[in-house]
């Protein structure tokens, strides 16, 4: 549900955007977004469930959400071109999600085919289950050792 959630959220912002912004994309390109958007979404979901996992253990989840939801602006190509970042900001953006998927999505609105995206939406999706992955080793772990100490916290 929350790939789904994500998926309708994103969008509804994209298409609602376009029109704001008197933004066209051509007809030909929407299935392929749609994909793009909906990989992307799978891949933050990953990056969700590790941020879920590691907020087991902090007391400010909403900062540490707060943190990741800026460096994901910063670092993935969101606002600014990853052309105009430090190399080392572009750099690490291909470890983060969104920066495969928003790179998809421009191009097959900028007219390139789905067909060519292959590789960046390959990319996103690796980057999401490494996420996944690590969520679900984190929250193995936190289970393991809440059992042994018969407690939630950590405090």
């Amino acid at each position: 549900m929350v790939v789904a959630n994500g998926f309708v959220v994103s969008a509804f912002a994209l298409a609602a955007s376009a029109l704001i912004f008197g933004v066209s994309i051509p007809r030909s390109a929407v299935p392929g977004i749609a994909l793009a958007v909906l990989v992307t979404s799978t891949s933050c979901t990953g990056l969700g469930l590790a941020t879920a996992a590691v907020a087991l253990r902090v007391r400010e989840t909403a900062v540490l959400s707060n943190v990741i939801f800026g460096i994901l602006l910063l670092f993935c190509g969101v606002n600014i071109p990853l052309s105009r970042l430090p190399s080392w900001m572009a750099a690490t953006s291909g470890y983060l999600p969104l920066t495969h998927g928003i790179a998809a999505a421009r191009k097959m609105a900028a007219g390139q085919p789905l067909g060519a995206m292959g590789g960046l939406l390959g990319s996103e999706l690796l980057v999401g289950a490494i996420y996944l992955a690590a969520g679900m080793l984190l929250l193995v772990i936190f289970e393991a050792e809440s059992r042994r100490r018969a407690t939630l916290e950590r405090f």
